[in-house]
């Protein structure tokens, strides 16, 4: 019998072929070193240093934005703060004004200032109700004299009444109803009259409440007509004058 196990064994070595590990092995360690000398070459390195001052930079552009922005909102912040308390200060009295007050006495002051100014108000209300209540006295006394002289002047005018009657061109009959309490002298009146008016008669009698009665009967001398209205009048006018005279 052959042996055959022997030159199997071998054959099976053969079929592997020794170049081609080789190759590979000399592809793979090239590869590795290849990449090796990539990763350490100066073009790399230099590529992610400048990535890395990138990100530095950015990071700080990003810190001074953020630190721009909080200085401006601070900056706000106080400006505001500031205007409030200047608005709070303008409505202090001038004379604190004037002064150059902090922050913190100019928020004292105001503390101080408005019950001050509630005092003031609870004054000036108080004045204002009594000005009101003076100034009503004051509208109602004046009403009151104003109805009063209406009703004097109207009393005045119901207190003489006189009416004429004419009897002819020449004679008219006069009658005349006035208060006792009235001083002037109706005699006095008709002596004021115009010449040429003659008296022809004359009575006079009282009532009892107080009051007078003159009839009187006048003759216009002369050629002249005798205007019974005109000659009323007169005699009103007259009277008047003389009671005025006595006031």
């Amino acid at each position: 019998m052959m042996e055959i196990c022997p030159q199997f064994s071998n054959f099976g070595w053969l079929l592997e072929d020794p170049m081609s590990n080789e190759q590979d092995n000399f592809y793979r360690e090239r590869t590795e070193t290849s990449d090796s000398i990539n990763l350490h070459s100066p073009s790399s390195q230099i590529q992610v240093g400048n990535s890395t001052e990138s990100l530095q930079y950015f990071d700080g552009d990003l810190k001074k934005v953020k630190k721009l922005n909080h200085n401006a909102s601070e900056r706000d912040r106080r400006k505001k703060i500031n205007t409030l308390y200047s608005t709070l200060r303008s409505l202090l009295p001038a004379a604190d004004q004037m002064k150059k007050l902090s922050i913190p006495s100019t928020v004292s002051r105001v503390i101080k200032y408005i019950p001050e100014l509630q005092k003031e108000v609870e004054r000036l209300i108080e004045k204002r109700e009594k000005l009101l209540a003076k100034i009503s006295r004051q509208e109602n006394s004046f009403e009151y004299r104003k109805q009063r002289r209406t009703a004097d002047h109207h009393d005045q005018s119901s207190l003489l009444a006189v009416t004429a009657s004419r009897i002819s061109d020449r004679d008219v009959v006069i009658q005349v109803s006035t208060l006792k309490i009235k001083r002037a002298s109706f005699s006095e009146a008709i002596l004021d009259l115009e010449e040429g008016i003659l008296v022809l008669n004359a009575s006079t009698f009282e009532s009892f409440d107080g009051r007078v009665f003159y009839n009187l009967h006048l003759q216009v001398q002369g050629s002249q007509a005798i205007d019974v209205e005109i000659l009323k009048e007169k005699l009103l006018s007259l009277y008047e004058k003389k009671e005025e005279m006595l006031a």
